[in-house]
């Protein structure tokens, strides 16, 4: 388990009494393959591949829910989603998580706090936060919510936004554009923290193309065949227990991944969406350069989970198989650049996001926060770090089963806790990395399913006694 860090001695914990700018950036539904840095010989991001060469790279970067409302109040708290019990068809997120949230604290410490993109704590446009206009305006100078589901008065679902003048813009250079314009209205003798959160790479569920680019990234892998992932096979998705095989899961691979044809159309559309970002990505570096910003803005990258792309004959996320909880995240400090390692293949969580933004700012961490502060883990001053975590997903669907489970370095341990009986599956990640081979009906694996299975349970009661 891990050590506390908070009293590091670490250069860059000094450091962050220059109170920098902060940019954090999210990403939805992407992958942590989805970068050329992380070894994707075909897609094209190069201003993010520049970003973790001048930064940090994280490996093993998690998120403990995989999915998009739970994962992004996650993020907001630095709490598991059993502790702020959040996520879609719930009550709203209680104003004691969102009061020490990172942005509240941040603006109540002096930083100017903008959000821009997709807040994702909210269902059908609705914003599910209580009091929610006190609540907006302790966490945020600038507050500007939008995505595709059709959040722009006036404008249809989509990614595409009808303007004034007629024509339609991508959300994606809509989201860049106003970053841009935030950034002008930032003031060198005030230290600023914006969270931006683009909507792509999520698919338009209602719309048959699903996967809808930028016009520049228009024809773009266009003569690339993007090969299928080894555990595509159908022998894997056949030995999959029935919930899952007739989960929702299965009904949105039909509708990407279920031919040859479609699957080329659906990654290919998907990496556009990808390049697209990084595009906009590079834009936004450029003014802040401009600015006269770059040198003292910190950049964080992330996703709030993974995916399916037909691995196990699945789409989207929801379940806790390494491909649904990856997650891309790159930290790039200028400040330090030069100064410490390139990648990191500790495990890392999205719940270490929050204490890290706020000692990057010269704050504690507050003592509820279930994350741990990154700094001293990326200037080594750190001798012990995390082994395990607990992973959990609670979404209400008949078309999805809740989980829980807990990941090793070598093990992973999931159950379905409302099956009857209790499902659960074991693997040894070491030696079955596409955990193909589940070992929980394995006679030779009883001790470390017993273990697992115990330390799980454990895990669940430590993180939810906080709420």
């Amino acid at each position: 388990m891990s050590v506390n860090v908070e009293d590091c001695n670490s250069t860059k914990l000094r450091n962050s009494l220059q109170r920098p700018n902060i940019l954090f950036i999210l990403t939805d539904n992407q992958r942590s393959d989805l970068l050329g840095c992380a070894g994707n010989p075909i897609i094209k991001t190069p201003h993010l591949d520049l970003l973790a060469k001048r930064g940090i790279r994280f490996t093993n970067a998690f998120a403990t829910t995989p999915i998009c409302a739970a994962s992004r109040a996650s993020y907001l708290t630095g709490l598991y989603e059993c502790c702020h019990q959040f996520t879609f068809k719930t009550s709203p997120l209680g104003t004691k998580f969102t009061d020490n949230s990172y942005p509240a604290l941040l603006k109540a410490a002096g930083y100017r706090t903008g959000f821009i993109g997709k807040f994702g704590i909210e269902s059908h446009g609705e914003l599910l936060v209580e009091d929610e206009e006190t609540t907006l305006k302790k966490m945020f100078d600038h507050f500007d919510n939008f995505e595709h589901w059709g959040l722009f008065e006036g404008s249809p679902k989509g990614y595409f936004v009808k303007q004034s003048d007629g024509t339609k813009r991508h959300l994606t250079d809509i989201t860049g554009e106003k970053v841009t314009s935030f950034l002008k209205k930032c003031q060198s003798d005030q230290p600023w923290c914006l969270s931006v959160s683009f909507n792509a790479p999520h698919a338009q569920d209602d719309d048959p193309c699903l996967y809808i680019w930028p016009q520049p990234e228009e024809g773009l892998y266009e003569n690339d065949t993007i090969p299928e992932a080894i555990n595509s096979d159908p022998a894997f998705f056949k030995s999959l227990p029935k919930f899952i095989r007739e989960s929702e899961n299965r009904v949105r691979w039909h509708t990407r991944f279920d031919t040859p044809e479609n699957y080329q159309r659906n990654r290919k559309g998907l990496y556009r969406m990808v390049s697209g970002v990084d595009r906009n990505i590079g834009y936004i570096i450029k003014t802040l350069e401009h600015l006269s910003f770059k040198n003292n803005t910190v950049i964080i990258f992330a996703s709030d989970h993974g995916m399916y792309y037909g691995e196990r004959g699945l789409s989207d996320c929801w379940q806790l198989n390494e491909e649904s909880i990856r997650i891309p995240l790159i930290i790039c400090d200028p400040r330090t650049e030069g100064e410490s390692r390139t990648a990191i293949e500790e495990m890392v969580l999205n719940i270490d996001l929050a204490p890290t933004i706020l000692a990057l700012a010269g704050l504690p961490k507050r003592n509820h926060i279930q994350g741990q502060n990154l700094l001293p883990l990326i200037e080594g001053m750190v001798d012990d770090w995390r082994d395990e975590f607990f992973c959990e997903h609670r979404f209400d669907h008949p078309g999805i089963a809740k989980s829980e489970g807990i990941r090793t370095k070598e093990w992973k341990y999931i159950r379905y806790f409302e099956q009857n009986p209790v499902y659960e599956e074991l693997y040894n990640l070491e030696s079955d990395p596409y955990e193909s081979h589940n070992l929980a009906d394995d006679t030779n694996a009883t001790t470390q399913l017993t273990d697992m299975r115990f330390r799980c349970t454990q895990l669940y009661q430590m993180v939810a006694a906080t709420s």
